[in-house]
């Protein structure tokens, strides 16, 4: 087999350390990309919308696919938009897929931070406060392990900041643009969520999953990066799905 495993925002491949410890898959059976300009500056002519991002990892992934067939894609908030969407389009390149603490909804309301994001000016104001001290003691306070937030703080520098402001304003309409082909989605799916998750709520995985049957791993107790907060019991929920 062979896993892609996509982060989100505003984090790195670093965030996937924990999982793949507890999963111990070798080597060359993970990939780990970074997305574009988040940890380092993107490419010349990378405009870093949801359209490039999601080219980008169709590119990737169907390269993959060429020489070891369908993968298994996992990921987590924008990681897991973009995961469903390529899904959604392109079903033969997938063997199975796991998104966590995010999926494609009609209708969905940005969170406050998102909107903000997406606002000129403002959002502007809210990256340059964003200092990498101040997100540290913020993702730890969300339930990110210490050492990780760390790392993960270090990374939120202009690319990163700029990156993410593009990202959000390309995606004002998302709801409407990218759930149009969720039925094609494949049948091997699943979703895990932190049930405190105080972005985006448990209702809305719990919504999804009933109109769509798709079947929901609740991690109690643990928030948004519930991946990284409970390595072990998502890895052994996610070794289920895989076999």
């Amino acid at each position: 087999m062979t896993a892609l495993f996509l982060h989100g925002v505003p984090d790195t491949p670093a965030l996937w350390r924990p999982l793949l410890d507890a999963l111990d898959l070798p080597a060359n059976e993970t990939i780990v990309p970074a997305l574009p300009g988040f940890t380092a500056p993107a490419p010349r002519g990378f405009s870093s919308t949801k359209e490039e991002y999601l080219s980008w990892l169709t590119e990737l992934v169907e390269a993959q696919v060429a020489s070891t067939g369908p993968i298994d894609l996992v990921g987590h908030d924008w990681g897991a938009a973009l995961i469903m969407r390529l899904a959604s389009l392109k079903p033969e390149l997938v063997r199975s897929w796991t998104v966590m603490n995010a999926v494609l909804e009609p209708g969905y309301r940005w969170h406050k931070t998102a909107r903000i994001w997406q606002t000129p000016i403002y959002g502007e104001i809210f990256m340059a406060m964003a200092r990498p001290a101040r997100l540290e003691v913020m993702l730890s306070e969300a339930g990110m392990p210490a050492d990780l937030a760390k790392i993960e703080a270090s990374h939120v520098r202009r690319p990163m900041k700029r990156s993410i402001l593009r990202l959000y304003r390309s995606a004002k309409t998302m709801s409407d643009e990218w759930t149009t082909h969720l039925a094609n989605l494949p049948e091997r799916g699943l979703i895990v969520w932190g049930v405190t998750d105080p972005f985006v709520r448990i209702s809305v995985a719990e919504r999804f999953c009933a109109n769509r049957g798709f079947e929901l791993h609740r991690e109690k107790g643990a928030g948004h990066w519930a991946v990284c907060e409970r390595p072990q019991s998502i890895a052994q929920r996610l070794q289920a799905h895989w076999a």
